[in-house]
């Protein structure tokens, strides 16, 4: 009896020793790149054993912010980019989500059947027409040209989040709401948002990352050194001159990326999980 009674606690552990072990195996080559990123340049430069730093400095950090047009330029251009598509692509996911899944029109399933088929076009092959578009109507290289492009190219995946989430949402509430005299909008605003709030973490978080951490369309869409983004950047640094790199920048480049991204997704993962089973059980 002893023993069957410690045996489920024989079985936490274990799988809690292997969570542990998972989670270091991925977290290592994070910390290692953090780590390599606070050495001396000298020291950057040789092979990364041992992975930490003989001493704390930021020289590359001050090497990386020597190339192009500054640190602070390009990761101003990045958070702009990034925050713009977050804005625009939850917006229009928000009130395209909930037309599709509480009004009736004509066509409404073939419609949103065809936006959910864009998602199978590899992006790559839009760039060329997404750029003759931007340059006939004016913001060929320039960043809200690029915000747009990457709000069009995230909106599939956006709409089709957001209309599980108000599926997910009982249709009695705003039949109770209709009754108490509420319109279409002040419903969306101010009964259904607040229900539907983790698809739309959801869907921020990935337009998040996706414009983030995005180069190929940046870099042909993108001519003007000013208007670089950090993923660029470090491109750049990568390439170096003359066959040489410096691979302190790339790892402080490579730092600074990351941790928004992970910061993003520590604070708001109770949402973001939320936001993607929304709509799987009834």
């Amino acid at each position: 009896m002893a023993a069957s009674r410690r045996s489920p606690f024989a079985l936490d552990f274990a799988q809690q020793c292997l969570g542990f072990v998972i989670a270091a195996l991925f977290l290592a080559p994070l910390a290692w790149t953090a780590l390599s990123s606070l050495k001396p340049a000298a020291e950057a430069a040789l092979p990364p054993l041992p992975p930490w730093p003989s001493r704390i400095t930021y020289e590359t950090y001050q090497s990386l912010d020597g190339f192009g047009s500054g640190l602070v330029t390009h990761t101003a251009n990045s958070l702009f980019v990034a925050l713009g598509t977050v804005g625009l692509s939850g917006v229009v996911s928000l009130l395209a989500g909930y037309g599709f899944s509480r009004f009736h029109f004509p066509l409404k399933n073939v419609i949103f059947v065809l936006i959910i088929s864009t998602m199978m076009i590899p992006y790559q092959s839009l760039l060329t027409p997404l750029f003759l578009i931007l340059s006939w109507i004016g913001l060929s290289n320039s960043l809200v040209g690029l915000v747009l492009v990457y709000a069009t190219l995230q909106l599939p995946f956006s709409v089709f989040m957001m209309r599980n989430a108000f599926e997910a949402v009982p249709r009695e509430i705003d039949e109770a709401a209709r009754i108490d005299g509420c319109g279409g909008v002040r419903i969306l605003t101010r009964i259904m948002f607040p229900l539907v709030a983790p698809g739309i973490i959801t869907v921020s978080i990935f337009a998040f990352l996706a414009s983030w951490n995005e180069f190929l369309a940046a870099l042909i869409l993108l001519t003007d050194n000013k208007l670089f983004t950090l993923p660029i950047l470090v491109t750049a640094v990568r390439s170096g001159q003359f066959g040489t790199v410096d691979w302190g920048a790339v790892q402080a480049g490579v730092t600074l990326m990351m941790m928004p991204c992970l910061l993003l997704f520590l604070l708001l993962q109770r949402y973001y999980m939320r936001g993607l089973t929304a709509g799987a059980v009834k």
